[in-house]
Protein backbone atom coordinates (compact mmCIF):
# COMPACT_ATOMS: atom_id res chain seq x y z
CA UNK A 1 0.00 0.00 0.00
CA UNK A 2 1.44 3.36 -1.09
CA UNK A 3 -0.47 6.61 -1.12
CA UNK A 4 0.54 8.88 -4.00
CA UNK A 5 -0.05 12.65 -4.16
CA UNK A 6 0.42 15.31 -6.78
CA UNK A 7 3.22 17.55 -5.49
CA UNK A 8 2.96 21.07 -6.93
CA UNK A 9 6.66 21.69 -6.34
CA UNK A 10 7.64 18.62 -8.38
CA UNK A 11 4.83 19.01 -10.93
CA UNK A 12 4.14 15.28 -10.71
CA UNK A 13 2.49 12.59 -8.63
CA UNK A 14 4.90 11.23 -6.02
CA UNK A 15 4.83 8.29 -3.62
CA UNK A 16 4.08 9.60 -0.15
CA UNK A 17 6.78 8.83 2.40
CA UNK A 18 6.20 10.38 5.83
CA UNK A 19 8.94 11.96 7.87
CA UNK A 20 7.94 9.83 10.83
CA UNK A 21 6.66 6.30 10.13
CA UNK A 22 2.98 5.96 10.92
CA UNK A 23 2.45 9.71 11.30
CA UNK A 24 1.34 12.48 8.93
CA UNK A 25 1.67 16.21 9.60
CA UNK A 26 -0.49 18.59 7.53
CA UNK A 27 -0.62 22.39 7.54
CA UNK A 28 -3.56 23.94 5.68
CA UNK A 29 -3.90 27.65 5.01
CA UNK A 30 -7.29 28.36 6.54
CA UNK A 31 -9.60 31.32 6.63
CA UNK A 32 -8.80 34.98 6.32
CA UNK A 33 -11.79 36.13 8.31
CA UNK A 34 -12.79 39.42 6.70
CA UNK A 35 -16.17 37.99 5.62
CA UNK A 36 -18.40 34.93 5.95
CA UNK A 37 -17.37 31.92 3.83
CA UNK A 38 -18.66 31.09 0.38
CA UNK A 39 -18.62 27.55 -1.00
CA UNK A 40 -15.26 28.15 -2.70
CA UNK A 41 -13.67 28.78 0.70
CA UNK A 42 -15.20 25.68 2.24
CA UNK A 43 -14.21 23.43 -0.67
CA UNK A 44 -10.58 23.57 0.46
CA UNK A 45 -11.54 22.46 3.97
CA UNK A 46 -13.60 19.60 2.54
CA UNK A 47 -10.84 18.38 0.23
CA UNK A 48 -8.30 18.24 3.04
CA UNK A 49 -10.86 16.70 5.39
CA UNK A 50 -11.15 13.80 2.93
CA UNK A 51 -7.34 13.59 2.71
CA UNK A 52 -7.11 13.44 6.48
CA UNK A 53 -9.83 10.78 6.71
CA UNK A 54 -8.05 8.63 4.13
CA UNK A 55 -4.72 8.84 5.93
CA UNK A 56 -6.47 7.87 9.15
CA UNK A 57 -8.21 4.95 7.42
CA UNK A 58 -4.79 3.81 6.23
CA UNK A 59 -3.64 3.73 9.84
CA UNK A 60 -1.72 6.99 10.12
CA UNK A 61 -1.77 9.24 13.17
CA UNK A 62 -2.61 12.63 11.63
CA UNK A 63 -1.71 16.04 13.05
CA UNK A 64 -3.81 18.55 11.13
CA UNK A 65 -3.19 22.28 11.59
CA UNK A 66 -5.54 24.81 9.96
CA UNK A 67 -4.74 28.43 10.77
CA UNK A 68 -6.92 31.52 11.06
CA UNK A 69 -5.65 34.82 9.64
CA UNK A 70 -7.45 37.23 11.96
CA UNK A 71 -5.56 40.41 11.05
CA UNK A 72 -5.01 41.74 7.55
CA UNK A 73 -5.68 44.77 5.34
CA UNK A 74 -9.21 43.69 4.39
CA UNK A 75 -10.24 43.08 7.99
CA UNK A 76 -8.98 46.53 8.97
CA UNK A 77 -10.77 48.10 6.02
CA UNK A 78 -14.03 46.31 6.89
CA UNK A 79 -13.74 47.48 10.50
CA UNK A 80 -13.44 51.09 9.36
CA UNK A 81 -16.29 50.74 6.90
CA UNK A 82 -18.61 49.26 9.54
CA UNK A 83 -17.27 51.36 12.42
CA UNK A 84 -16.62 48.23 14.48
CA UNK A 85 -13.51 46.84 16.21
CA UNK A 86 -11.28 44.81 13.90
CA UNK A 87 -11.33 41.88 16.32
CA UNK A 88 -15.15 41.82 16.30
CA UNK A 89 -15.16 41.50 12.51
CA UNK A 90 -12.60 38.69 12.71
CA UNK A 91 -14.27 36.74 15.48
CA UNK A 92 -17.72 36.93 13.89
CA UNK A 93 -16.45 35.57 10.61
CA UNK A 94 -14.21 32.99 12.25
CA UNK A 95 -17.32 31.54 13.86
CA UNK A 96 -19.10 31.61 10.49
CA UNK A 97 -16.24 29.61 8.97
CA UNK A 98 -16.29 27.07 11.79
CA UNK A 99 -20.07 26.75 11.44
CA UNK A 100 -19.56 26.11 7.72
CA UNK A 101 -16.91 23.44 8.31
CA UNK A 102 -19.08 21.78 10.96
CA UNK A 103 -22.36 21.79 9.06
CA UNK A 104 -20.63 20.12 6.09
CA UNK A 105 -19.13 17.40 8.24
CA UNK A 106 -15.46 18.42 8.47
CA UNK A 107 -13.57 16.95 11.42
CA UNK A 108 -12.11 19.61 13.73
CA UNK A 109 -8.39 20.29 13.23
CA UNK A 110 -5.84 19.12 15.76
CA UNK A 111 -4.83 22.77 16.22
CA UNK A 112 -6.40 25.95 14.87
CA UNK A 113 -4.02 28.81 15.72
CA UNK A 114 -4.85 32.48 15.21
CA UNK A 115 -2.22 34.76 13.73
CA UNK A 116 -2.56 37.39 16.47
CA UNK A 117 -1.74 34.79 19.11
CA UNK A 118 1.73 34.20 17.64
CA UNK A 119 3.43 37.59 17.48
CA UNK A 120 6.28 36.29 19.67
CA UNK A 121 7.04 33.50 17.21
CA UNK A 122 6.97 35.96 14.31
CA UNK A 123 9.41 38.31 16.03
CA UNK A 124 11.75 35.40 16.69
CA UNK A 125 11.67 34.38 13.02
CA UNK A 126 12.28 37.95 11.82
CA UNK A 127 15.25 38.31 14.17
CA UNK A 128 16.77 35.11 12.82
CA UNK A 129 16.29 36.20 9.22
CA UNK A 130 17.82 39.63 9.86
CA UNK A 131 20.83 37.98 11.54
CA UNK A 132 21.27 35.66 8.56
CA UNK A 133 21.13 38.57 6.10
CA UNK A 134 17.79 37.59 4.51
CA UNK A 135 15.66 40.40 5.96
CA UNK A 136 16.09 44.05 6.88
CA UNK A 137 14.30 46.77 8.82
CA UNK A 138 13.32 50.06 7.19
CA UNK A 139 11.10 52.82 8.59
CA UNK A 140 9.61 50.47 11.20
CA UNK A 141 8.78 47.72 8.70
CA UNK A 142 10.69 44.49 8.06
CA UNK A 143 11.17 43.14 4.55
CA UNK A 144 12.43 39.86 3.15
CA UNK A 145 15.29 40.36 0.70
CA UNK A 146 14.26 38.09 -2.18
CA UNK A 147 17.63 38.35 -3.94
CA UNK A 148 19.33 36.95 -0.84
CA UNK A 149 17.60 33.62 -1.41
CA UNK A 150 18.63 32.06 -4.75
CA UNK A 151 15.84 29.47 -4.63
CA UNK A 152 13.10 32.12 -4.45
CA UNK A 153 10.24 31.27 -6.87
CA UNK A 154 11.11 27.55 -6.90
CA UNK A 155 7.45 26.65 -6.32
CA UNK A 156 5.81 28.87 -8.94
CA UNK A 157 8.81 28.63 -11.28
CA UNK A 158 8.85 32.27 -12.26
CA UNK A 159 11.83 34.36 -13.32
CA UNK A 160 12.63 36.99 -10.69
CA UNK A 161 13.99 39.45 -13.25
CA UNK A 162 10.75 39.26 -15.22
CA UNK A 163 8.46 39.41 -12.20
CA UNK A 164 6.79 42.60 -11.03
CA UNK A 165 5.61 42.61 -7.44
CA UNK A 166 2.47 44.75 -6.97
CA UNK A 167 3.20 47.89 -4.98
CA UNK A 168 1.94 47.81 -1.38
CA UNK A 169 0.23 51.00 -0.33
CA UNK A 170 2.11 52.94 2.32
CA UNK A 171 5.16 50.67 2.22
CA UNK A 172 8.47 52.55 2.10
CA UNK A 173 12.16 51.73 2.34
CA UNK A 174 12.30 48.63 0.15
CA UNK A 175 15.66 47.83 -1.38
CA UNK A 176 13.95 46.03 -4.24
CA UNK A 177 10.30 46.53 -5.25
CA UNK A 178 9.88 42.74 -5.22
CA UNK A 179 10.89 42.39 -1.56
CA UNK A 180 7.85 41.57 0.51
CA UNK A 181 6.76 42.86 3.90
CA UNK A 182 7.10 40.56 6.88
CA UNK A 183 6.15 43.28 9.35
CA UNK A 184 4.23 46.47 8.58
CA UNK A 185 4.91 49.65 10.57
CA UNK A 186 1.95 50.97 12.54
CA UNK A 187 -0.41 53.48 10.94
CA UNK A 188 -2.66 55.84 12.92
CA UNK A 189 -5.82 54.10 14.07
CA UNK A 190 -4.69 50.62 13.04
CA UNK A 191 -4.10 47.70 15.42
CA UNK A 192 -0.43 47.23 16.30
CA UNK A 193 1.90 45.28 18.58
CA UNK A 194 5.17 46.33 20.18
CA UNK A 195 8.32 44.69 18.76
CA UNK A 196 12.07 45.45 18.66
CA UNK A 197 11.40 47.04 15.27
CA UNK A 198 8.69 49.34 16.56
CA UNK A 199 4.92 49.03 16.74
CA UNK A 200 3.23 47.38 13.81
CA UNK A 201 1.42 44.30 12.61
CA UNK A 202 2.42 41.10 10.81
CA UNK A 203 2.47 40.49 7.10
CA UNK A 204 0.30 37.68 5.83
CA UNK A 205 3.13 35.40 4.69
CA UNK A 206 5.08 35.56 7.94
CA UNK A 207 2.09 34.37 9.95
CA UNK A 208 1.93 30.93 8.34
CA UNK A 209 5.69 30.32 8.37
CA UNK A 210 5.81 31.06 12.10
CA UNK A 211 2.73 29.03 13.02
CA UNK A 212 3.76 26.01 10.94
CA UNK A 213 7.14 26.07 12.69
CA UNK A 214 5.56 26.26 16.13
CA UNK A 215 3.05 23.44 15.71
CA UNK A 216 4.81 21.10 13.28
CA UNK A 217 8.49 21.88 13.78
CA UNK A 218 11.20 22.66 11.28
CA UNK A 219 10.00 19.97 8.85
CA UNK A 220 6.58 18.49 8.18
CA UNK A 221 4.89 16.38 5.54
CA UNK A 222 2.20 18.29 3.64
CA UNK A 223 1.36 21.95 3.14
CA UNK A 224 -2.04 22.54 1.55
CA UNK A 225 -4.19 25.34 0.25
CA UNK A 226 -6.03 26.71 -2.74
CA UNK A 227 -4.35 26.96 -6.12
CA UNK A 228 -4.45 30.75 -5.92
CA UNK A 229 -2.03 30.67 -2.96
CA UNK A 230 0.93 29.25 -4.89
CA UNK A 231 2.12 32.80 -5.52
CA UNK A 232 2.78 34.95 -3.66
CA UNK A 233 1.71 33.39 -0.37
CA UNK A 234 3.23 29.92 -0.48
CA UNK A 235 6.24 31.09 -2.42
CA UNK A 236 6.99 33.65 0.28
CA UNK A 237 6.35 31.15 3.07
CA UNK A 238 8.96 28.83 1.59
CA UNK A 239 11.54 31.59 1.27
CA UNK A 240 11.10 32.77 4.86
CA UNK A 241 11.04 29.31 6.42
CA UNK A 242 13.98 27.85 4.48
CA UNK A 243 16.09 30.98 4.85
CA UNK A 244 15.39 30.73 8.59
CA UNK A 245 16.79 27.19 8.55
CA UNK A 246 13.66 25.05 8.33
CA UNK A 247 13.26 22.22 5.85
CA UNK A 248 9.56 23.18 5.87
CA UNK A 249 7.00 21.20 3.82
CA UNK A 250 8.04 18.12 1.85
CA UNK A 251 4.88 17.97 -0.30
CA UNK A 252 2.76 20.85 -1.63
CA UNK A 253 -0.87 19.98 -2.38
CA UNK A 254 -3.28 22.51 -3.90
CA UNK A 255 -7.00 22.26 -4.54
CA UNK A 256 -8.70 23.91 -7.51
CA UNK A 257 -11.42 26.55 -7.32
CA UNK A 258 -15.17 26.73 -7.48
CA UNK A 259 -15.94 28.92 -10.48
CA UNK A 260 -18.99 30.78 -11.72
CA UNK A 261 -19.22 31.61 -15.42
CA UNK A 262 -15.59 30.60 -15.71
CA UNK A 263 -14.38 33.03 -13.03
CA UNK A 264 -12.96 32.07 -9.64
CA UNK A 265 -15.63 32.53 -7.00
CA UNK A 266 -14.71 35.53 -4.83
CA UNK A 267 -16.37 38.33 -2.94
CA UNK A 268 -14.43 40.97 -4.86
CA UNK A 269 -16.03 39.77 -8.11
CA UNK A 270 -19.49 39.70 -6.54
CA UNK A 271 -20.08 36.09 -7.60
CA UNK A 272 -19.82 34.30 -4.27
CA UNK A 273 -22.45 31.93 -2.87
CA UNK A 274 -22.46 31.93 0.93
CA UNK A 275 -22.47 28.60 2.75
CA UNK A 276 -25.01 29.93 5.26
CA UNK A 277 -27.49 30.57 2.44
CA UNK A 278 -26.78 27.35 0.56
CA UNK A 279 -27.56 25.11 3.54
CA UNK A 280 -30.99 26.71 3.78
CA UNK A 281 -31.77 25.54 0.26
CA UNK A 282 -29.86 22.27 0.08
CA UNK A 283 -29.26 19.53 2.61
CA UNK A 284 -25.71 19.88 3.98
CA UNK A 285 -24.86 16.28 3.12
CA UNK A 286 -25.86 16.96 -0.51
CA UNK A 287 -23.70 20.09 -0.55
CA UNK A 288 -20.79 18.05 0.79
CA UNK A 289 -21.37 15.48 -1.97
CA UNK A 290 -21.37 18.26 -4.57
CA UNK A 291 -18.19 19.95 -3.33
CA UNK A 292 -16.27 16.92 -2.12
CA UNK A 293 -16.71 14.31 -4.83
CA UNK A 294 -15.02 15.97 -7.85
CA UNK A 295 -11.25 15.47 -7.92
CA UNK A 296 -9.58 18.05 -5.70
CA UNK A 297 -7.44 19.31 -8.60
CA UNK A 298 -10.46 19.81 -10.89
CA UNK A 299 -12.36 23.06 -11.13
CA UNK A 300 -16.03 22.96 -10.12
CA UNK A 301 -18.30 25.17 -12.22
CA UNK A 302 -21.17 26.22 -9.97
CA UNK A 303 -24.69 25.73 -11.29
CA UNK A 304 -28.10 24.85 -9.91
CA UNK A 305 -28.31 22.01 -12.42
CA UNK A 306 -25.08 20.46 -11.11
CA UNK A 307 -26.42 20.63 -7.57
CA UNK A 308 -29.66 18.95 -8.63
CA UNK A 309 -27.63 16.19 -10.26
CA UNK A 310 -25.65 15.75 -7.04
CA UNK A 311 -28.89 15.61 -5.08
CA UNK A 312 -30.30 12.91 -7.35
CA UNK A 313 -27.08 10.87 -7.25
CA UNK A 314 -26.93 10.96 -3.48
CA UNK A 315 -30.65 10.15 -3.23
CA UNK A 316 -29.97 6.88 -5.08
CA UNK A 317 -27.31 5.97 -2.52
CA UNK A 318 -29.43 7.04 0.42
CA UNK A 319 -32.50 5.18 -0.85
CA UNK A 320 -30.51 1.95 -1.01
CA UNK A 321 -29.18 2.48 2.51
CA UNK A 322 -32.67 3.08 3.90
CA UNK A 323 -34.19 0.05 2.16
CA UNK A 324 -31.55 -2.36 3.44
CA UNK A 325 -31.77 -1.00 6.98
CA UNK A 326 -35.52 -1.60 6.89
CA UNK A 327 -35.00 -5.10 5.49
CA UNK A 328 -32.36 -5.91 8.10
CA UNK A 329 -34.59 -4.62 10.87
CA UNK A 330 -31.82 -2.47 12.35
CA UNK A 331 -28.42 -0.89 11.81
CA UNK A 332 -25.85 -2.56 9.57
CA UNK A 333 -22.29 -1.88 10.71
CA UNK A 334 -19.70 -0.69 8.17
CA UNK A 335 -17.38 -3.34 6.78
CA UNK A 336 -13.92 -3.41 8.40
CA UNK A 337 -12.30 -2.68 5.02
CA UNK A 338 -13.35 -0.82 1.89
CA UNK A 339 -13.37 -2.70 -1.44
CA UNK A 340 -9.97 -2.99 -3.10
CA UNK A 341 -10.95 -0.90 -6.14
CA UNK A 342 -12.06 1.95 -3.86
CA UNK A 343 -8.78 1.82 -1.93
CA UNK A 344 -6.72 1.80 -5.12
CA UNK A 345 -8.56 4.89 -6.37
CA UNK A 346 -8.05 6.78 -3.12
CA UNK A 347 -4.37 5.81 -2.93
CA UNK A 348 -3.87 7.28 -6.40
CA UNK A 349 -3.83 11.01 -5.60
CA UNK A 350 -7.15 10.84 -3.74
CA UNK A 351 -9.11 9.75 -6.81
CA UNK A 352 -12.53 10.41 -5.30
CA UNK A 353 -14.45 10.30 -8.64
CA UNK A 354 -13.13 6.80 -9.35
CA UNK A 355 -13.76 5.77 -5.75
CA UNK A 356 -17.30 7.10 -5.98
CA UNK A 357 -17.87 5.00 -9.09
CA UNK A 358 -17.14 1.96 -6.90
CA UNK A 359 -19.76 3.18 -4.41
CA UNK A 360 -22.41 3.46 -7.12
CA UNK A 361 -21.50 0.06 -8.57
CA UNK A 362 -21.86 -1.50 -5.12
CA UNK A 363 -25.23 0.24 -4.67
CA UNK A 364 -26.44 -1.23 -7.99
CA UNK A 365 -25.30 -4.67 -6.88
CA UNK A 366 -27.14 -4.17 -3.61
CA UNK A 367 -30.33 -3.11 -5.39
CA UNK A 368 -30.11 -6.25 -7.54
CA UNK A 369 -29.81 -8.31 -4.36
CA UNK A 370 -32.89 -6.55 -2.96
CA UNK A 371 -34.85 -7.31 -6.13
CA UNK A 372 -33.82 -10.97 -5.81
CA UNK A 373 -34.81 -11.04 -2.10
CA UNK A 374 -31.19 -11.89 -1.24
CA UNK A 375 -31.03 -10.30 2.18
CA UNK A 376 -27.53 -11.55 2.98
CA UNK A 377 -26.00 -10.06 -0.17
CA UNK A 378 -27.90 -6.78 0.26
CA UNK A 379 -26.64 -6.42 3.83
CA UNK A 380 -23.07 -7.21 2.75
CA UNK A 381 -23.21 -4.55 0.05
CA UNK A 382 -24.56 -2.00 2.52
CA UNK A 383 -21.68 -2.74 4.90
CA UNK A 384 -19.25 -2.00 2.08
CA UNK A 385 -21.12 1.14 1.06
CA UNK A 386 -21.07 2.45 4.63
CA UNK A 387 -17.32 1.82 4.90
CA UNK A 388 -16.69 3.77 1.69
CA UNK A 389 -19.07 6.62 2.53
CA UNK A 390 -17.49 6.91 5.97
CA UNK A 391 -14.12 7.68 4.39
CA UNK A 392 -15.76 10.40 2.29
CA UNK A 393 -17.71 11.80 5.24
CA UNK A 394 -20.99 10.95 3.48
CA UNK A 395 -22.44 8.06 5.50
CA UNK A 396 -26.11 9.04 6.03
CA UNK A 397 -26.23 6.78 9.11
CA UNK A 398 -23.31 8.57 10.78
CA UNK A 399 -24.35 10.57 13.88
CA UNK A 400 -22.98 13.69 12.12
CA UNK A 401 -26.03 13.66 9.87
CA UNK A 402 -28.57 12.54 12.49
CA UNK A 403 -31.78 14.52 12.24
CA UNK A 404 -31.35 15.53 8.61
CA UNK A 405 -33.92 13.05 7.40
CA UNK A 406 -35.00 12.99 3.79
CA UNK A 407 -35.62 16.17 1.85
CA UNK A 408 -39.30 15.97 2.77
CA UNK A 409 -38.38 16.52 6.41
CA UNK A 410 -36.16 19.42 5.44
CA UNK A 411 -38.69 21.25 3.31
CA UNK A 412 -41.78 20.56 5.38
CA UNK A 413 -42.14 20.68 9.13
CA UNK A 414 -43.13 17.48 10.85
CA UNK A 415 -46.80 18.26 11.32
CA UNK A 416 -47.30 19.18 7.66
CA UNK A 417 -45.27 16.16 6.59
CA UNK A 418 -47.57 13.96 8.65
CA UNK A 419 -50.65 15.32 6.88
CA UNK A 420 -49.07 14.84 3.46
CA UNK A 421 -47.99 11.33 4.41
CA UNK A 422 -51.56 10.43 5.39
CA UNK A 423 -52.96 11.72 2.09
CA UNK A 424 -50.30 9.98 0.00
CA UNK A 425 -50.84 6.74 1.90
CA UNK A 426 -54.57 6.87 1.05
CA UNK A 427 -53.71 7.16 -2.65
CA UNK A 428 -51.10 4.40 -2.37
CA UNK A 429 -53.69 2.15 -0.73
CA UNK A 430 -55.92 2.69 -3.79
CA UNK A 431 -52.97 1.77 -6.03
CA UNK A 432 -52.28 -1.37 -3.98
CA UNK A 433 -55.93 -2.37 -4.28
CA UNK A 434 -55.75 -1.90 -8.05
CA UNK A 435 -52.63 -4.05 -8.22
CA UNK A 436 -54.27 -6.74 -6.08
CA UNK A 437 -57.09 -7.05 -8.60
CA UNK A 438 -54.53 -6.89 -11.45
CA UNK A 439 -55.91 -3.57 -12.71
CA UNK A 440 -52.51 -2.50 -13.99
CA UNK A 441 -53.67 0.55 -16.02
CA UNK A 442 -55.23 2.12 -12.91
CA UNK A 443 -52.21 1.30 -10.75
CA UNK A 444 -49.85 2.80 -13.32
CA UNK A 445 -52.03 5.89 -13.74
CA UNK A 446 -51.97 6.54 -9.97
CA UNK A 447 -48.20 6.17 -9.91
CA UNK A 448 -47.83 8.55 -12.88
CA UNK A 449 -50.10 11.14 -11.28
CA UNK A 450 -48.07 11.03 -8.07
CA UNK A 451 -44.88 11.38 -10.11
CA UNK A 452 -46.27 14.46 -11.85
CA UNK A 453 -46.86 15.92 -8.38
CA UNK A 454 -43.15 15.65 -7.60
CA UNK A 455 -43.28 12.40 -5.63
CA UNK A 456 -41.10 9.33 -6.21
CA UNK A 457 -42.77 6.00 -5.44
CA UNK A 458 -40.62 2.96 -4.66
CA UNK A 459 -41.96 -0.56 -4.19
CA UNK A 460 -40.06 -2.31 -1.40
CA UNK A 461 -40.57 -5.70 0.32
CA UNK A 462 -42.16 -3.73 3.17
CA UNK A 463 -44.62 -2.02 0.82
CA UNK A 464 -44.66 1.18 -1.23
CA UNK A 465 -42.79 4.23 0.06
CA UNK A 466 -42.69 7.80 -1.15
CA UNK A 467 -40.22 10.67 -1.15
CA UNK A 468 -39.89 14.04 -2.79
CA UNK A 469 -38.18 13.77 -6.14
CA UNK A 470 -35.27 15.81 -7.48
CA UNK A 471 -35.99 19.50 -7.96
Amino acid sequence: MTIRLYDTSARQIRDFSPLQPGCVSIYLCGATVQAAPHIGHIRSGLNFDIMRRWFEYRGYDVTFVRNVTDIDDKIIWKAGEQNRPWWAIGYENERAFNDGYTVLGCLPPTYEPRATGHITEMVEMMRGLIERGHAYEADGSVYFDVRSWPSYLELSRQDLDEMRQPAEEGITGKRDPRDFAMWKAAKPGEPSWETPFGRGRPGWHLECSAMAHKYLGSAFDIHGGGLDLVFPHHENEIAQAKAYGDEFARYWVHNAWVTMSGEKMSKSLGNSVLVSEMVKRWRPIVLRYYLGTPHYRSMIEYSEEALREAESAFARIEGFVQRVVELAGGPVEPAPEVPLAFAEAMDDDLGVPQALAVVHTTVRQGNSALAADDKEAAVARLAEVRAMLGVLGLDPLDPQWAGEGDRGETVLNKSVHGVVDTLVRMVLDQREAARARKDWPTADAIRDQLGQSGLVIEDSPQGPRWSLGPR
